[in-house]
Formats: structure tokens, sequence, C-alpha cells
């Protein structure tokens, strides 16, 4: 029990420690991928495109720099910027989102990869709190299965 416990702190440690030691790969990755997701942008039931929506909603933003990364999008010349990127859904009319002198004044200007970023930057300090709570435990259990270990090996003999 104690190897195993030992094992799975391992495995967090070095997954923390390579986590802030690609932390800005993972940044561009992330930049790379938001990119995609938005020339991929379909309105059908792609998990790429439910996300893009989620984020934009959730965080208030659009595009990934800003909302006008959605003019070089093929989505955009069929049907403009997304209605998930509008500020009040009554107040966004399909006409609007396809003129992007229109939509600056309908749609949230703010891109979505800064805020992302700077969202789990700020949620960073919980996290770290949490996972090293979580080490505390654990380490307080190999001590724990090593002492009952070295209890149950020393009576061992003890028995009659």
């Amino acid at each position: 029990y104690a190897m195993l416990l030992s094992l799975i702190f391992l495995i967090v440690l070095v997954a923390a420690v390579v986590g802030f030691v690609f932390r800005h790969e993972i940044k561009t990755n992330f930049e790379s991928n938001l990119n995609l997701a938005l020339r991929d942008y379909n309105v059908t039931t792609d998990r790429h495109s439910e996300a893009v929506d989620t984020i934009q909603r959730t965080l208030h933003c659009c595009g990934v720099q800003n909302y006008s990364d959605w003019e070089r999008t093929e989505y955009f010349t069929q049907r403009g910027i997304p209605r998930s990127c509008c500020k009040s859904q009554d107040d966004c009319s399909e006409e609007d989102l396809k003129d992007p002198s229109k939509a600056k004044l309908k749609v949230f200007v703010d891109g979505c990869f800064f805020l992302v970023t700077s969202t789990m930057e700020s949620k960073m300090s919980v996290v770290a709190g949490i996972a090293f709570g979580i080490a505390c435990f654990q380490l307080v259990g190999i001590i724990l299965a090593c002492c009952l270990s070295q209890y149950i090996t020393n009576n061992q003999y003890e028995m009659v």
C-alpha cells in the first residue's frame, strides 16, 4: 500500500513539475488549438464548436485575440460572427453579425485567449493549495502504512 501511494505521489509530483516547466508551451498549444477551433467552427454539434461557444458565453469574450478574428473564418462569410459572442441575445441580429462595424457594438470585443489564460493563472493558487493538501495526506498515508508494516513484521515472532 505504501509503495502504491508513493508511486501515485511521484506521478503527481512529476506532472506538477512538467506542467510548471512547460506552461508556456501549454499556452502556445492552447492558442493554436483555439485558432483551429475558430477556423473549423460550424453550427453542427461539433465538440470544438460547442467548446468555443461555451468559452465565449461564460467569459464574455469573442475570438482568440478579439472579435475580428472571426472575419478570417469561413463561418463569417456565411453567417457572420457567432451568436455566442453577443452581449444580448435579443439585440443581436444576423445582419449586425455580418457587418464588423455594427458587430463591434453588439458583441464582446475582448479575445478569449487572454481571458482564459488569466483565469487559469488566477486559479492556480487554489489548485496548488489543494494539490499540496492532497500530497500531505498521501505522505501521512505512506508513513502510517510503513509504520503498520513495521509493526506487523516486529510482532510476527511474538505470537504464541
